[in-house]
């Protein structure tokens, strides 16, 4: 039970939230080397964070430490779990069958995770009736009869650019609350719809500077 503390559904930073996988990953890690508690001290040593930033950063949820002893590893996850929302499972769909779904469609912890993929579309033709994991590609054009039968939470669209914003406005107008991101451009969604847009090359972009800084550093 979360008590005291700022309520969940008040608006807490994007930046806690974006914290809050770290801590959750960190605590799994923990847990499965046996550790039963964490001081925010240790964690701050360990995961490169400021210990009072860290104890901010779960008193918004509640109060989960004890003066003088810590957080409790194993209850903490569960917390972190149930304000994420991993303590549910959810149905997914690939929107895009080109080497991203694909890719997605094959990655086996997503189940592990709660996030079950059942099916994949596409309008290529090329691609319509293949088998990608044991999954039979589907046409888009049957996407709104099929959601009419399917309770699905979340869209991960996997399309060329081009068809990004188009591929969100058709999930969002059969209902889909939930949009992964995964084209080369931002898609937006009207009010009560969650988007998380995912840019891959970013990440490379960052690394690409990190390098060139050490470079200069060393004179190379």
């Amino acid at each position: 039970m979360i008590t005291g503390g700022a309520s969940v559904s008040e608006k807490i930073s994007p930046a806690v939230i974006r914290r809050l996988p770290k801590y959750y990953r960190y605590l799994e890690e923990l847990e499965g080397k046996g550790i039963d508690k964490i001081s925010s001290s240790q964690m701050s040593l360990e995961m490169g964070l400021n210990a009072s930033q860290i104890r901010r950063d779960l008193n918004c949820f509640g109060g989960f430490g004890q003066q003088g002893y810590g957080y409790s590893v194993g209850k903490l996850k569960k917390e972190i779990s149930h304000i994420l929302g991993l303590d549910q499972r959810y149905n997914v769909i690939i929107i895009g069958a080109g080497r991203i779904g694909q890719a997605l469609m094959g990655y086996k912890n997503f189940m592990l995770e709660g996030f079950n993929v059942v099916d994949i579309f596409d309008n290529d033709p090329l691609k319509v009736g293949t088998e990608i994991e044991g999954r039979e590609v589907q046409n888009i054009a049957m996407l709104d009869s099929y959601l009419k039968d399917k309770s699905i939470d979340i869209a991960i669209i996997c399309t060329p650019k081009e068809y990004a914003q188009q591929s969100a406005d058709l999930l969002v107008s059969f209902g889909i609350k939930a949009v992964w991101n995964f084209a080369p451009a931002d898609v937006a969604v009207r009010r009560g719809v969650a988007v998380e847009n995912v840019h891959l090359s970013d990440s490379l972009y960052v690394l690409s500077y990190k390098l060139k800084e050490k470079i200069k550093g060393t004179g190379i």
